[in-house]
């Protein structure tokens, strides 16, 4: 399978995984497991939730990672304040970059938002340099529109 069709299973992954669960630990642990196996060459795929006026780290696939992320602060703090996509070829030019992982040089975070609300990002990351581009940036943004399709954030 190439790249896309590997994306369109896990999309289908996710919808089947998500059908008929109401809890979001678990349906967010899955959907990070279901990332880590239908992605290759990450190294870290996850979750950060809006708790108290900043993220908090959530379910996730990978090394140990960074409790708590400031808004503003490294990419998953800057997707949150700046309310859009961040795709980073070389996390270490980006300014501000928290290094959980020595070993990540690229990322991609998705924030989630729904009603105008940010209830958290997904994140990944990569040892590669420039992993992701617009295939990865298309899919992991429908990704996180079927998850707010399918959760209820408030809860």
């Amino acid at each position: 399978m190439n790249r896309k069709d590997n994306y369109d299973t896990m999309l289908l992954m996710l919808k089947g995984q998500l059908s008929g669960e109401n809890d979001l630990i678990a349906n967010l642990s899955n959907a990070s497991a279901i990332i880590n196996i239908m992605t290759d060459n990450i190294n870290w795929a996850g979750f950060y939730l809006m708790k108290d006026g900043e993220l908090v780290v959530g379910p996730f696939q990978g090394k140990p990672a960074c409790n708590r992320i400031k808004l503003g602060k490294g990419v998953c703090g800057t997707a949150v304040l700046e309310r859009k996509v961040q795709r980073v070829d070389n996390v270490h030019e980006f300014e501000g970059h928290i290094a959980c992982d020595s070993a990540s040089n690229s990322e991609i975070v998705v924030p989630i938002i729904k009603n105008d609300t940010v209830y958290g990002v997904l994140d990944i990351d990569s040892e590669e340099f420039s992993r992701f581009g617009e295939l990865e940036e298309e899919y992991f943004v429908k990704f996180v529109e079927i998850l707010n399709q399918n959760i209820d954030w408030t809860k």
